[in-house]
């Protein structure tokens, strides 16, 4: 039956062969309905230093209209390229994006030229940050462990998601000076909620083991707490927390407040990837060190993986992915104090 269609289909395009133009007028018509196509043009410009593209939608010029054209910025053809003895990374490497290939030979590190802080040499280039201030370490192991970060870059792209330590000196130069305060009371709003003050319920025969496993690893770090800042942590049943007293909560503030720059990005990347201040400062203040932090961490869903499974491509990127966040923000901790 199929076959018998398709030889009355053919027929009737040969007795009638402008089917076929008038067929091809109207796709083209529909084509330019449905599709967008993206044309430049370069508009007259009072500065001319500067050039800009035009994207419109129906492939023709336009000026001055409302077309809700689109606008971008691109750089000047007439603008002459100058040798630069520095580099500066662009904001993409906040975000992990891939920036580009390798462009350097050779990595080294030398004191900055006002002597204070080190610096990191890509060739004869000195390295900046995204917003093109000297990226000047504080010391000199922090910016070789830098510097050996961009040595191992591969030539096919950089990979700032293999840069935990540049990124982190990035935020410490460029976004704790300016967010301080912000900083600080984000991580206070969270305070209450912080992991190690919620505990599973004791009565319930599901989270029975939970507790116990709760009270035998995180109450030692609540007494320490308390005889850290002498206020006794309260804990609860719930995930939402509740309300620690308020000599406690004002110890923790006065506490980050007193910390310098490195210090607060190093305790702002622990508690967001841990999600607990606690656990953040007892890292800073060498009560835990890393896989005791980590077994915190994990405490309940390591609990549920030995119950029921793990998932691989789940649990287990996840379990990579924390321990390269908490290691890396305590690894840059240690390389950015003064010994």
């Amino acid at each position: 039956m199929a076959n018998s269609l398709i030889i009355k289909t053919l027929n009737s395009i040969k007795r009638n062969p402008k089917f076929l133009t008038t067929f091809s007028s109207q796709s083209q018509i529909h084509t330019r309905l449905f599709t967008s196509i993206a044309t430049a043009q370069e508009p007259q410009s009072e500065d001319p230093s500067s050039s800009t593209f035009t994207f419109s939608s129906d492939g023709k010029a336009h000026k001055n209209d409302n077309n809700c054209s689109i606008y971008v910025k691109a750089p000047s053809s007439n603008s002459q390229t100058t040798s630069s003895s520095s580099v500066t990374m662009p904001m993409s490497f906040m975000t992990g994006s891939i920036v580009g290939k390798r462009f350097y030979n050779e990595v080294k590190v030398r004191e900055s030229e006002d002597g204070v802080g080190w610096s990191v040499m890509l060739d004869y280039r000195t390295l900046k940050t995204p917003s093109k201030r000297p990226l000047k370490l504080p010391t000199l192991p922090l910016a070789k462990a830098v510097a050996a970060e961009w040595e191992y870059q591969e030539t096919d792209g950089i990979r700032p998601f293999s840069m935990p330590l540049m990124k982190l000196a990035c935020t410490a130069l460029e976004r704790v000076p300016l967010t301080r305060p912000k900083v600080i009371e984000h991580l206070m709003k969270k305070f209450n909620q912080d992991l190690v003050f919620c505990r599973a319920p004791e009565d319930n025969i599901l989270t029975r083991g939970v507790h116990e496993r709760q009270v035998e690893k995180i109450d030692p770090l609540l007494d320490w707490v308390e005889s850290e800042f002498g206020f006794k942590p309260v804990v609860y049943s719930s995930f939402y927390g509740g309300k620690q007293e308020d000599g406690l909560i004002k110890a923790i503030e006065n506490l980050l407040k007193k910390t310098d720059d490195c210090e607060l990005a190093a305790i702002d990347a622990m508690a967001s990837a841990a999600h607990s201040l606690i656990i953040a400062i007892g890292i800073c203040r060498g009560k835990l060190q890393i896989e005791d932090a980590i077994e915190l961490i994990r405490l309940e869903e390591d609990l549920q993986v030995d119950k029921w499974g793990l998932v691989e491509g789940g649990h287990d990127l996840d379990i990579a992915d924390l321990k390269v966040q908490i290691s890396s923000a305590a690894v840059f901790l240690g390389l950015s104090r003064r010994i």
